[in-house]
């Protein structure tokens, strides 16, 4: 098994952090690794993805694995067929204070053709990860400061 795992401290409520993750028709907005998504934070349940890594934009059905609102997603993914290529993804949103959380994502790779496939895409699937957390913490952030009266 590899594992590629993030961490960025985010100034916002962790209700506030789950409505951004669990947006997921609003990634095309601000999210520049998962670009597109579809779906609801549902268990059991499918979602489509868009994500970019360089100039390849690739289309996967993740199945919604675990769904604890405020806290933790996990959605589980194959490359073609279980056992090839499987991508087990964790975001957990640990509250450190009222409006500030630790987000955390990590990815636990497994299968036939992990090693293979893993030299080729670790080091820019680390930093989609890196970039998508620090969108995520600006996304967060932003609409948690009131505006400034003129």
């Amino acid at each position: 098994m590899k594992e590629l795992i993030t961490e960025i401290i985010i100034n916002a409520s962790a209700e506030r952090v789950w409505q951004v993750l669990t947006d997921f028709p609003a990634y095309q907005e601000w999210n520049p690794f998962i670009v597109n998504s579809s779906g609801k934070a549902i268990a059991g349940t499918r979602l489509t993805n868009q994500m970019k890594q360089g100039e390849k934009t690739t289309t996967f059905k993740p199945k919604l694995v675990k769904v604890e609102e405020n806290r933790r997603l996990e959605w589980l993914g194959h490359l073609w067929v279980p056992g090839l290529f499987d991508g087990h993804h964790i975001f957990i949103i640990e509250e450190l204070a009222p409006q500030q959380v630790k987000f955390v994502q990590q990815e636990k790779f497994s299968g036939l053709l992990r090693s293979l496939i893993m030299k080729q895409i670790a080091e820019s699937t680390q930093a989609g990860f890196v970039a998508m957390n620090r969108a995520l913490k600006e996304q967060a952030e932003r609409q948690t400061i009131p505006a400034a009266s003129s």
